[in-house]
């Protein structure tokens, strides 16, 4: 992944002194934030206790229910191995009526906490462990908490504009706005990689086998967050995971002993200024289009396909 083929230029070069402080951050944020989410998922599944349900007599037997009231809804009812989507939507899933109607704002946070199943919280976590952590190594733990956050934030108002039916939880969209970051940190630190369209087409794929993975029936998961917390973090890239740029032919055309201090590009500027501007405006749009009630499907017609695949035998409702 980006950051391994940081090209190297020499002694004189002062972007490797920064590239081997960058090593030096201390991980903590990503292991605190893994920890968290699988605390509340223990939370959740407490506070569901299966066993106790009156319905699992008609969808079948709790599964595996030597864990009592940590025992998993039926399959039929939640495949993914978790609880019931009343838990969900009780202990703050995302909803649309819930957060417009009845102003619960609250639950486009609260949801990025939240997951469908033991197999969608290992999915997000490993995810999360396997991206984040050298993120917070080059970049530090303030940087890494913007993202991830402000991109969770994005993928709920995403999911909440077109999913009206349903509940959608995770921290998928948070991931998929470090996977985003990723891409633009490559494109704004172009002149310091070696093997840049190797590190693109990387990250490209695993995007979209990932978005792809989001088309499955799988409940409570959309691609509309995972495409919310994408282009989010795009942009949060550009503004916050610039780095000071050096040139090999500026440096060979310094006399010998001369000290050479990397600067940041005109280019790297006009991308977090741009990023900046359309991230603010793109929230402030978004957000008003929400809480007035609006439904996003309206405003772009084809965007319903990308949850036909969720609906019986693959069709979309034409309705």
């Amino acid at each position: 992944m980006a950051g391994d083929d940081i090209e190297s230029r020499g002694g004189r070069n002062s972007w490797n002194n920064k590239n081997a402080s960058d090593s030096q951050w201390t991980l903590w944020l990503v292991p605190l934030f893994v920890v968290a989410n699988i605390a509340v998922f223990v939370i959740v599944m407490y506070v569901n206790n299966c066993p106790e349900h009156r319905h699992t007599r008609i969808a079948g037997q709790c599964v595996a229910r030597f864990l009592r009231r940590l025992s998993f809804e039926p399959l039929r009812e939640n495949h993914l191995f978790g609880p019931s989507s009343a838990t969900l939507d009780k202990l703050g899933g995302l909803e649309w009526t819930k957060v417009v109607i009845k102003h619960q704002g609250w639950r486009l946070i609260t949801c990025m906490w939240l997951h469908a199943g033991v197999l969608h919280l290992l999915a997000n976590m490993l995810s999360l462990l396997v991206i984040g952590i050298r993120l917070e190594q080059q970049f530090g733990f303030v940087r890494v908490a913007i993202i991830y956050l402000v991109s969770g934030l994005g993928a709920s108002v995403l999911s909440a504009l077109f999913i009206r039916d349903g509940i959608s939880v995770g921290a998928s969209g948070a991931v998929f706005g470090l996977l985003g970051a990723m891409i633009s940190e490559v494109i704004t630190n172009w002149t310091i990689y070696r093997k840049k369209l190797l590190h693109l087409f990387t990250l490209l794929v695993f995007i979209g086998i990932n978005l792809a993975l989001g088309l499955s029936p799988a409940k409570h998961v959309d691609d509309f967050a995972h495409i919310g917390g994408l282009v989010t973090g795009f942009f949060l890239g550009f503004v916050l995971l610039s780095r000071p740029q050096s040139g090999q032919f500026e440096q060979q055309n310094l006399p010998a002993g001369t000290p050479f201090k990397s600067k940041y590009k005109p280019y790297q500027y006009a991308l977090g200024l741009v990023s900046l501007v359309l991230l603010v405006v793109g929230f402030t749009v978004a957000l008003v289009m929400l809480f007035r009630g609006e439904n996003g499907n309206d405003h772009c017609r084809w965007c319903r396909l990308l949850t036909c695949v969720t609906t019986a035998r693959g069709y979309c409702d034409r309705n």
